[in-house]
């Protein structure tokens, strides 16, 4: 899996933060940060997660062939 953000849709909401705290944090004007881009399989169920939560549709998933 890897794992895009579009900074300019985030609308600064942290619903990836709080469900996927491994893979997103955030600035301290609420912008998301992406820790990690290619998240080990454990993370992967969270990150999906929190992409299909995503208020501003800002998180984009890649997923593994």
């Amino acid at each position: 899996m890897r794992v895009i953000v579009d900074l300019p849709k985030c609308c600064g909401a942290g619903q990836c933060v709080l469900i996927a705290p491994q893979v997103f944090d955030q600035q301290d004007d609420g912008i998301v940060i992406l820790l990690d881009e290619a998240p080990p399989k454990e993370f992967h169920a969270a990150t999906r997660e929190a992409a299909s939560v995503c208020p501003g549709a800002a998180i984009q998933l890649e997923e593994d062939a």
